[in-house]
């Protein structure tokens, strides 16, 4: 490892802000293209390249300066690019759960009766029972129609907070409409 960075892992244990950047800044771009690498996704990569520094000066206490800087943003980057792929696998399992408002006429007024039923459900549930942040997320989501990437810019939270959040605004609607399905 080189002294220099001996140096400055030091002076970031002991806070200093100055060590932080120009660490961040030496290792910035490496660290982007390995997560790159492995994400294919430059807004993903950048968040996460982000969020692995982050979590170094956030745990600066636990430094060990002795141990190679690279090694510890590679491994932090692959734990979340992990995290990553997790997420998405559940997102994807269960945004097929999510009905979607169809514009399709129907002659079975049962169904027209049921779909507009479970339609008011949903709007209920939305409104009622999910948490604030959760339901703002929701909606910008499934009825604004906004990227995960667009919603974490307008509402100033990262991806996997828009992640989780859907996710749990999911797990909610499943729960209180078990009926319907």
């Amino acid at each position: 490892m080189p002294q220099k960075d001996l140096i400055l892992l030091k002076k970031v244990k002991d806070s200093d802000k100055n060590a932080f950047k120009e660490l961040f800044f030496s290792y910035y771009d490496t660290l982007f293209r390995f997560v790159l690498y492995k994400i294919q996704d430059d807004d993903i990569a950048e968040d996460i390249t982000q969020e692995t520094f982050l979590r170094v000066w956030n745990t600066r206490h636990k430094l060990k300066p002795n141990k190679a800087f690279f090694s510890l943003i590679a491994k932090i980057s692959t734990n979340l690019c992990y995290d990553h792929f997790r997420h998405a696998e559940v997102r994807q399992r269960h945004e097929s759960l999510i009905p979607v408002e169809q514009n399709i006429n129907t002659n079975k007024p049962e169904e027209e009766i049921l779909g507009n039923s479970l339609e008011k459900e949903i709007q209920k549930i939305v409104e009622h029972d999910l948490p604030e942040k959760c339901r703002q997320v929701f909606i910008l989501s499934r009825v604004e129609n906004l990227s995960n990437n667009a919603i974490s810019k307008k509402l100033g939270i990262s991806i996997r907070t828009v992640e989780n959040q859907i996710y749990r605004a999911i797990k909610i609607l499943r729960k209180k409409l078990k009926n319907y399905m």
